[in-house]
């Protein structure tokens, strides 16, 4: 998410909404590396995370909530994501979907906007 960071501006009046997945290649660095990115969007300012997967997911998700983050959302699918993201979104909100290619967000992506997404 560091990376993306600056891609997580806010809309005049919306959210800013990060749908986080896990990262699947950290090895050993797993658990705290989730843990980091949940406390780094608590403090970018991010209103609402949709952590999407498992365990990884869940420490991110509680670290988030520790750090600040005020609506925390955890599914365990991009179906479900991106079902509860549909519900939720208003007209100015600025989403951010990042996570390892092996969790193919970009299906939520795709779902959200309608368009292809390569995933790149």
């Amino acid at each position: 998410m560091t990376e993306a960071d600056g891609d997580t501006t806010e809309a005049a009046g919306g959210r800013r909404i990060a749908v986080l997945g896990e990262m699947l290649e950290l090895g050993d660095e797993a658990v705290e590396a989730h843990r980091e990115i949940g406390r780094f969007a608590a403090e970018s300012g991010v209103n609402l995370i949709v952590a999407v997967g498992g365990d990884l997911a869940k420490q991110l998700a509680l670290s988030a909530g520790a750090a600040g983050v005020p609506d925390i959302a955890l599914v365990g699918d991009n179906a479900t994501a991106a079902a509860y993201l549909e519900s939720i979104l208003r007209p100015c909100d600025a989403v951010l979907v990042r996570a390892s290619r092996g969790g193919q967000l970009c299906q939520i992506a795709q779902a959200l906007t309608g368009q292809a997404v390569t995933g790149l």
